[in-house]
């Protein structure tokens, strides 16, 4: 199982990643709210902005500070470091 880093020392499993969007349209955030009104977010921002959304097979929606760039990348196996400084 491999995992990535999806920023402040946080990990999810690639296998079980979906889709990584970014937060700005409106369904998306029809999404995050139906997700915590149901309880399946997880918030790993630490306080920062939104800039990415990772939805698992589980249904469960991650909140990660890092650039839907940067986990794409990582997803697809290239060590992109290049994140602001969060990690």
């Amino acid at each position: 199982m491999r995992f990535i880093n999806i920023g402040f020392g946080n990990m999810v499993a690639a296998e079980r990643v979906v889709t990584v969007v970014s937060p700005e349209s409106a369904p998306v955030k029809r999404l995050m709210q139906d997700a915590k009104d149901a309880g399946r977010t997880i918030d790993v921002s630490c306080g920062r902005r939104t800039r990415s959304v990772i939805v698992t097979d589980s249904e469960h929606v991650i909140l990660s500070a890092l650039q839907t760039e940067t986990i794409a990348n990582r997803l697809n196996g290239s060590d992109d470091q290049n994140d602001g400084g969060i990690q």
